[in-house]
């Protein structure tokens, strides 16, 4: 999915919708009422249907029985219910694959459509609900593309004393194509985590983090890992001091840009060796066809006070920015061979002298006035939606350029984010990014 690369289409749509997020590209609604009939069905239409579409048909079916979400307006609706209960019902909606991809004959599963890579995802889908009561139609090329339009149909509905309904029939949505601490026990380096970590009880098991890929998988979800390198890397000195320059270094703020300070010793060729084995490892049990090696906020002067690192720096008669572009051709290079594309943040491609790889990829709640894209944010990292409405993902590229676009992804800080404030600061930020991309 090139998810960047297309076009957005401006859209005829009322402020007034509010329940569809992100909006789709191409979305035509009516202004009739229509019901969900009490025995509404999700009627797939053709063969060898994967288990985590069945799923997914059920887990929407579930959600529209037990939804209540109500419109934000005065009565929550009341006003409408003698319109509501006269209104036409809805008894079926029809699920078809359109096309079948593989050699075998039959549809890939939502996870193997959702791990493929980027530019070969196809998430369209077309949705079509006459107002009349007519049976509803989904349609796409694959089953994510299915998924992703069962997620927009269960979006439609509001509820009224327990029956969904909607205003807006007839709806109809043409080819919409969405947008898109050291805790973990890797095989060979168990000492990482076990030094490495917050506690015993706060370690991710390699089946762990299947559980999670696999969950992610079955809604769509293409899982990045990211190992960030060389800076941000404090806490391997716990197990590997020898690999770690400028260690707990204080004050802090000189060394790195964020506490504690730690980087790899990216000059040592040990260090070099080290990190490859580990990303390799890492790397092997992860479906996903992109893994990245960071590379954001590397801080020089960490470097130039490392006596470890200038010794490295003068045996080999390398500059610091020679170092570092052999220490990511280096730490890339299990990943080539693993057949995955390596994902680096953008100062590995603006800020430093670095070779990557033909097809290598580069990679908010802010003030509290509103309304004001381009104002101060106070508590940064994180923008508000607003200001992620003011990206644009093409900008200052040429028209060979574009394609080289495959897509993007908001960022979640977690250093700033727990249950308590999560849905607040992700998802306003992730559907400005499907909308935008």
């Amino acid at each position: 999915m090139r998810a960047f690369l297309l076009q957005t289409v401006l859209l005829q749509v009322p402020h007034f919708v509010l329940s569809l997020w992100p909006i789709p590209r191409n979305l035509q609604l009516g202004a009739e009422f229509l019901r969900l009939d009490p025995i509404f069905d999700i009627q797939i239409s053709f063969q060898d249907v994967p288990q985590d579409l069945r799923d997914a048909v059920s887990r929407t079916k579930g959600f529209l029985s037990t939804d209540r979400l109500q419109r934000l307006v005065v009565g929550r609706g009341a006003n409408d219910t003698d319109a509501i209960h006269q209104a036409p019902s809805l008894k079926i909606l029809t699920v078809s694959l359109l096309s079948v991809q593989p050699s075998n004959g039959r549809p890939r599963s939502i996870t193997a459509e959702a791990q493929r890579p980027v530019g070969m995802r196809n998430e369209g889908y077309s949705l079509n609900i006459p107002s009349d009561g007519s049976p509803a139609s989904l349609t796409s090329n694959s089953t994510l593309g299915i998924f992703r339009g069962l997620t927009t149909f269960s979006q439609l509905w509001y509820d009224l004393s327990g029956v969904g309904y909607t205003y807006q029939a007839p709806v109809k949505i043409l080819n919409d194509i969405p947008a898109y601490s050291f805790p973990l026990d890797i095989s060979g380096f168990p000492e990482l985590s076990a030094k490495g970590a917050y506690s015993a009880d706060e370690i991710y098991s390699v089946a762990d983090v299947k559980d999670i890929v696999a969950f992610a998988g079955t809604r769509g979800i293409d899982v990045l890992l990211e190992f960030d390198t060389p800076g941000h890397t404090a806490a391997i000195a716990n197990s590997h001091p020898e690999h770690i320059a400028c260690s707990q270094e204080s004050p802090w703020s000189e060394f790195a840009n964020e506490p504690p300070a730690g980087q790899l010793r990216m000059a040592s060729l040990a260090t070099s060796n080290f990190t490859a084995e580990l990303i390799s490892s890492i790397a092997s049990i992860l479906p996903s066809s992109l893994f990245s090696t960071g590379g954001d906020e590397l801080n020089t002067n960490c470097y130039a006070k490392d006596a470890q690192t200038q010794a490295d720096l003068t045996n080999s008669g390398r500059t610091l920015e020679q170092a570092l572009s052999l220490f990511v051709q280096a730490t890339h290079k299990p990943l080539t061979q693993l057949g995955k594309t390596p994902v680096v943040w953008e100062e590995m491609v603006l800020d430093h002298n670095v070779t990557l790889p033909d097809d290598a990829v580069d990679c908010g709640a802010g003030e509290w006035i509103g309304h004001d894209p381009t104002g101060n944010s106070w508590c940064d990292p994180f923008k508000t939606w607003q200001k992620a409405y003011t990206f644009d993902p093409l900008a200052n590229l040429t028209d060979s350029q574009k394609p080289l676009v495959l897509g993007g992804q908001q960022l979640l800080w977690t250093e700033q984010s727990s249950t308590e404030n999560l849905d607040s600061i992700l998802w306003p930020r992730a559907a400005v990014s499907a909308e935008v991309g």
